[in-house]
């Protein structure tokens, strides 16, 4: 016995050698701790288990460390079918003491056996399920599902009971004492077992003992029917005569009153005893069959959602793999561009700068690559503003629209504000048929060029679009715009129409739109032709008197021919060459 604040060896001392404490009253904790394990015991060897259990249990409440009383209480758990409180008590008195436990041979053994420690889990697993069942109104599957649970654990108290409980139920109580008779083969005193002998022996009517028979079919005979039954005796001389009694033969119609009858009650026999126990036999064997099947069917779809869960797993792991293999890529792939794009910087290469740049995702980029990717950007973004400003509108011009788009929306990332980059952006989607993006770029270019004719015509596109009308092509047949010219006039000379006159075509400009000034075009004169002037749009205004309208002025010097004025006066210099400028 050791002290259990210091652990030193106690003597028998009332005090503790090792730190003075006062051990009195833990010497008698222990003393009534072996008491009660030697009681457990001797309930033990009786197969008294249930008063062995109450003993053991309060022998451990006086000394948790009592090691025999914890191993013997887990060897009575174990004898009542319940392995799993047997290894618990089993584990714990092994971590209280590691060596020289015999509840660690226990363990082991057991682990050892793997079919009989599956089977006792199975067995439990199998009790559980059939108590849900009894608790859900099945009771006849609750009592198959039992009485394979007893096959497989012979010892378990507890199925007994719930199997006797179920027969009870039923009013079968003779199966009900047969099964109680084999718990208490197991547990002598169980409580649980008696209180249900009890209450079987006051249904029944009946403590167990039997009484005499009488082979009369149940019935005492009578004393006349004893009297009548006995042979009479005699003396005859010095002999003792017994003479039987009197012999009746029956009638042929009593025999064959007798033989019906007999065949009578061999058909209620047969029909009410041979055939129910067929009928029931096969019902057993169905339902056993079906909770058979039940079992290997739930076993399977348990199988079948781990094997399920696991594909689940490993698609997310090799979802996931695939997305940082994919990250990696794209992180490589960024850092060579941006040393191409270095290498090329050096070398003043822009042209190479600006395709590598477009390849380069800036987000992946670490705090110094940003910043190498941050200084080569601003060298070079006005360089790569104008190259895609200028394949964008070569792009427009030769009607590749979807290259126009994608070009002039890269300039538009760089800078935002030009109006061309916009103007051309906006036609170009008018003319895949994408009117939303084509009227925020026109409210765009209101928004940054108000008050002018660039908003102005911008403007009218957004009303053409917002009442469904294509513009360009009413335009067009009212002479207003020529989106792409061809080389030669603008617009076929002769009498000036009412409208304004044309834009001159992209080639060399010829003689402008709009007639000769002796009948002038009722409005303003148009722009020039994008390509060397010739004479200026809206007539030579030598060519004849200046009509009553605002008539064609002289063009402006220059490669950009001059707008016409009003009243023959001669025009600047135009703007640059735009399709609704």
């Amino acid at each position: 016995m050791r002290c259990i604040r210091c652990q030193t060896e106690l003597t028998e001392s009332p005090f503790c050698p090792g730190c003075g404490c006062d051990v009195t009253i833990q010497k008698r904790s222990w003393l009534v701790s072996d008491m009660y394990y030697n009681h457990g015991l001797e309930k033990a060897e009786i197969r008294d288990l249930s008063g062995a259990v109450d003993l053991l249990v309060r022998s451990l409440k006086f000394n948790k460390r009592n090691i025999q009383a914890r191993n013997l209480l887990g060897l009575v758990y174990f004898e009542m079918g319940e392995a799993v409180a047997a290894m618990s008590e089993w584990i714990i008195s092994a971590n209280l003491q590691t060596s020289g436990n015999i509840a660690s041979e226990y363990i082991e053994r057991l682990k050892a056996n793997a079919n009989k420690l599956d089977t006792i889990n199975l067995s439990i697993k199998s009790y559980n399920e059939a108590l849900s069942t009894c608790r859900n109104g099945h009771t006849d599957t609750a009592a198959i599902q039992l009485k394979k649970v007893l096959s497989q654990n012979p010892k378990l108290i507890k199925g007994y009971h719930l199997l006797a409980l179920i027969y009870m139920k039923d009013g079968e109580y003779k199966k009900a004492r047969k099964i109680l008779k084999k718990a208490s083969r197991i547990d002598k005193t169980n409580s649980t077992t008696l209180r249900f002998m009890k209450e079987i022996d006051e249904q029944t009517g009946s403590s167990g003992r039997r009484e005499f028979a009488w082979p009369s079919f149940g019935r005492k005979p009578s004393a006349q029917e004893v009297q009548e039954n006995t042979p009479e005796i005699f003396l005859s001389d010095n002999d003792v005569v017994i003479q039987p009694p009197a012999f009746r033969e029956s009638s042929v119609l009593a025999t064959l009153i007798n033989l019906c009858f007999g065949l009578a009650v061999g058909a209620a026999v047969v029909w009410f005893l041979v055939v129910p126990a067929s009928t029931q036999n096969i019902n057993q064997d169905a339902n056993e069959k079906v909770v058979e099947y039940s079992n290997t069917m739930a076993s399977q779809s348990s199988e079948i959602t781990k094997l399920k869960s696991q594909i689940s797993e490993s698609q997310e792991t090799v979802a996931s793999a695939t997305a940082q293999i994919e990250a990696a890529t794209a992180q490589v792939t960024s850092y060579e561009n941006l040393l191409k794009a270095y290498n090329a910087y050096q070398e003043e290469n822009y042209d190479s700068v600006a395709n590598v740049f477009s390849n380069i995702d800036s987000s992946v980029l670490s705090v110094d690559g940003r910043m190498l990717y941050d200084t080569i950007y601003e060298k070079v973004s006005s360089y790569m503003f104008d190259n895609y400003k200028e394949e964008g509108i070569a792009a427009y011009m030769n009607q590749n629209y979807q290259g126009a788009v994608e070009n002039l929306v890269k300039a538009m990332e760089i800078e935002d504000g030009d109006y061309h980059v916009m103007d051309y952006l906006a036609n170009a989607y008018r003319y895949l048929g994408m009117p939303d993006e084509a009227r925020a770029m026109y409210q765009k270019i209101v928004e940054t060029f108000p008050n002018t004719r660039r908003s102005e015509n911008a403007q009218s596109y957004i009303d053409a679009i917002d009442q469904g009308t294509d513009i360009s092509v009413e335009m067009k047949n009212s002479g207003q715009t020529a989106d792409i010219g061809s080389q030669g006039n603008g617009s076929t000379p002769g009498d000036g129409g009412d409208g304004d006159a044309g834009d001159g075509g992209d080639g060399d400009a010829g003689d402008g739109g709009g007639g000769n000034a002796g009948n002038g075009g009722g409005g303003d004169a148009g722009n020039g032709g994008g390509g060397n002037a010739g004479n200026g749009g809206g007539g030579n205004a030598g060519n004849g008197d200046t009509g009553e309208g605002n008539g064609g002025g002289t063009p402006g010097g220059g490669d950009d021919t001059g707008a016409g004025g009003d009243d023959g006066t001669g025009g600047g210099n135009g703007d640059d060459i735009t399709p609704n400028e």
